[in-house]
């Protein structure tokens, strides 16, 4: 996500710590959980994710809000304002009342969130088409208390195949940005995504399964390297506190409705697929202090989080975090 000036130039949006996660404050990254939904009737037997597996949440090509809000997959792929520490419902992230499928239209004091349910019924056969989507199926039934249905519901008998529930949340401080003259005078809000979405409506995930043996097993029964496993940096860039003229892969905004296009590499020098052999050496995102409480080592006793000790959050210490100064940083 990125902050769009009033100048035209642009500013990565950081992450921070969401709720009841830890233990202690993390750098940037995301919450990701497997669930395992008790099925009703039928598909009682989740099936692990296949070697070469892979799959696509959302469309980045979508620029307006044109899913059946009656189906599962109209609550699949969300935004949620917070204001101040609160949470909202936990146990309906898509379906709050201060839940978008858009770019929330408001000042979040509390940052934003985004929400991904992947689809959890499978073909059975397909690792990955040319879609990258149609192998597998939201669940579909009677929608639950909470209005969604990606609990306590059945596979279509398309995808008769149950895979683990992958859900994942970025936290996305966006406080700095709440002052009102930094956003725009027209009515609209100021974030877009890299590949040129400034609706929120191409908002998308994607899954490639690349755990080795029963790796993923043994990941979700310790958490001791809980938040230790980093990705090196690759591709040399800069990405972090500054504004850039153009957006990564110089793509332009495309606000639709009609669905946005690819657009040509020609005539923008940002790197693309350029890898470097060895990992590059880069200072760690900035760690954010978010408006609420974050886990400690020790017991809890909230029931999504049960190894989470109720310490004290900790607080922010001198003058408040403010968007650096709009200096413009070319696109090399």
């Amino acid at each position: 996500m990125y902050f769009k000036h009033p100048n035209g130039s642009f500013i990565r949006v950081p992450q921070m710590s969401n709720h009841n996660t830890g233990p202690g404050l993390q750098s940037g990254g995301m919450t990701i959980y497997y669930f395992q939904p008790n099925a009703p009737t039928k598909n009682r037997t989740i099936v692990p994710f296949a070697k070469g597996f892979r799959m696509i949440l959302g469309d980045p090509m979508r620029r307006r809000d044109n899913i059946d809000p009656r189906k599962t997959a109209s609550k699949a792929v969300t935004f949620r304002c917070f204001h101040g520490d609160d949470p909202g419902p936990f146990g309906s992230p898509g379906n709050g009342p201060e839940d978008s499928v858009g770019f929330p239209m408001k000042q979040c004091s509390g940052g934003i969130r985004s929400n991904f349910f992947f689809p959890q019924c499978w073909d059975g056969v397909t690792l990955d088409p040319p879609d990258h989507a149609s192998h597998v199926a939201q669940p579909e039934g009677t929608p639950g208390a909470d209005g969604l249905q990606f609990f306590g519901t059945d596979c279509p008998a398309s995808h008769p195949v149950r895979l683990p529930l992958l859900f994942m949340e970025i936290v996305w401080d966006t406080r700095p940005f709440n002052t009102p003259e930094l956003w725009p005078k027209d009515g609209s809000q100021p974030f877009v995504f890299s590949m040129g979405d400034p609706t929120g409506f191409g908002q998308h995930a994607d899954y490639v399964f690349g755990w080795e043996g029963d790796s993923l097993k043994r990941a979700m029964d310790s958490t001791q390297e809980m938040n230790a496993c980093r990705q090196a940096v690759k591709v040399e860039e800069e990405v972090e506190g500054i504004y850039l003229d153009k957006l990564p892969g110089c793509n332009p905004l495309q606000a639709g409705p009609a669905p946005a296009t690819m657009v040509p590499e020609a005539n923008c020098n940002a790197v693309t697929t350029t890898i470097q052999d060895a990992p590059l050496p880069t200072a760690d995102p900035e760690i954010i202090i978010p408006p609420w409480s974050v886990c400690w080592d020790g017991p809890g006793t909230h029931t999504l989080a049960p190894n989470c000790h109720p310490a004290t959050t900790t607080t922010a210490t001198g003058p408040a975090k403010t968007v650096p100064p709009a200096v413009i940083t070319p696109i090399a």
